[in-house]
């Protein structure tokens, strides 16, 4: 079918617009209990077992809300449970990834110039090294260390810093960012599914039966969604990274993704406070700022043009052959290289931009076989390519692009 690029990319586009609201949705419920939860107050009519006590105003209306320290004396009949934004979020951002980088996996997942491996093999990769970092996060919290916050996340950070580091020795930039944000997103979903729903049905059936509901449940939930709280905004950046090739095309991406943990556990602490009642720690804002000016300075490091190089000494795969060899090749070749070179370029040409646009390299014939898919949507069917036709390509330019893609696809 000629037009399965299309009906694939609208697949890509539903299941990314899927799960920006779910996301949205787990993130919004995530930021509102950790902010319920700093503003309790205590009033002299509590019921018995009662932590505190808000009252907050939305819609024209008013709403009266208390927290039990582990749970009330009687459980209500009409009880919301809190878990399916989780759910979703994690599903949907597990099919994206699916549908980008295993099955998009020579253009988008593996970089040749780091490790030669067939693509399932990346894929195998890629599956397992979430579930093993899941796994070595988990044994970590049951540990002693569950006990000591401050050092458990810690080494947390190291774990995360080793997975960046490890990843950028397989994948592509853009991989290594959006493993490590898939990577973080499954720790937090683990603690949902894993943990923290399991806890709260113990406490539910503690009280059906009319047992008194152990503590260190509410406790071990407690510590796995204040790092849920921390890891949102590391999160956030690093699902929006691909559009960020200042980020991810660095050689240092993982270092970039380290200091943006740190930014993102400066900004809830401030928010956190600020919610508790306590003073806004503004010096926490400081010291965001900083980091985030550490990362503008180090994305500016000179890519490893030698790496690049290797990359493109890369033999073409069959279907990319395909494309080289394709009636048209040449005309779209040059029209490519004419009018998209100057940006997506090792070293681009025009002004302001000093990383190829999404890590995409237009400027050889291997390039544009590489990237036929790519110039298809963005230039061809689409005229989202060049941005604002800045280069002026012309209708019979695209049209062209169109032919020798689909001449290819008709031939393979």
């Amino acid at each position: 079918m000629q037009d399965f690029p299309l009906i694939w990319d609208w697949i890509g586009f539903a299941i990314r617009w899927l799960h920006v609201i779910t996301a949205m949705a787990w993130i919004g419920s995530s930021f509102y209990f950790i902010a319920l939860d700093l503003g309790l107050r205590k009033a002299p009519d509590l019921p018995a077992g009662a932590q505190g006590e808000e009252w907050q105003v939305h819609g024209g209306g008013f709403y009266h809300i208390r927290k039990y320290n582990v749970a009330p004396a009687a459980m209500p009949e009409h009880l919301i449970w809190f878990k399916w934004e989780s759910y979703s979020t994690w599903l949907s951002g597990a099919a994206l990834l699916m549908v980008v980088y295993w099955l998009g996996g020579d253009l988008f997942l593996l970089d040749p110039a780091k490790a030669d491996l067939a693509l399932w093999q990346g894929v195998a990769l890629s599956a397992g090294s979430l579930t093993l970092g899941w796994l070595i996060y988990d044994r970590l919290c049951k540990s002693r260390l569950g006990n000591h916050p401050t050092a458990l996340m810690i080494l947390l950070f190291i774990l995360l810093l080793a997975m960046g580091y490890g990843y950028d020795q397989i994948f592509s930039g853009r991989a290594t960012l959006l493993h490590l944000g898939a990577f973080t997103a499954t720790i937090m979903t683990g603690n949902v599914f894993f943990i923290i729903m399991p806890n709260q049905r113990i406490v539910v059936a503690d009280l059906q039966a009319g047992r008194t509901p152990d503590a260190k449940y509410g406790k071990i939930a407690k510590l796995r969604s204040t790092h849920n709280n921390y890891l949102t905004l590391p999160v956030v950046f690093l699902m929006l990274s691909n559009h960020a090739p200042l980020a991810f095309s660095s050689p240092y991406n993982w270092v970039i993704a380290g200091l943006v943990f740190l930014m993102g556990v400066s900004i809830r602490h401030f928010f956190n406070t600020k919610h508790a009642g306590k003073p806004a720690p503004h010096w926490a804002l400081a010291i965001a700022a900083f980091l985030l000016i550490a990362v503008m300075w180090i994305s500016t490091a000179p890519l490893n043009y030698e790496s690049l190089e290797a990359s493109e000494a890369r033999a073409l795969s069959t279907q990319e052959q395909l494309f080289a060899q394709a009636e048209g090749f040449e005309t779209v070749a040059d029209i490519t290289m004419g009018r998209c070179s100057m940006c997506h370029a090792r070293e681009p040409a025009f002004d302001g931009i000093h990383r190829a646009p999404r890590g995409v390299l237009l400027e050889t014939p291997a390039d544009i076989a590489r990237a036929a898919k790519v110039i298809y949507l963005q230039a061809g069917v689409t005229n989202a390519m060049p941005p604002a036709n800045a280069s002026f390509m012309e209708a019979e330019e695209r049209l062209a692009i169109i032919r020798w893609y689909r001449a290819a696809q008709a031939g393979s």
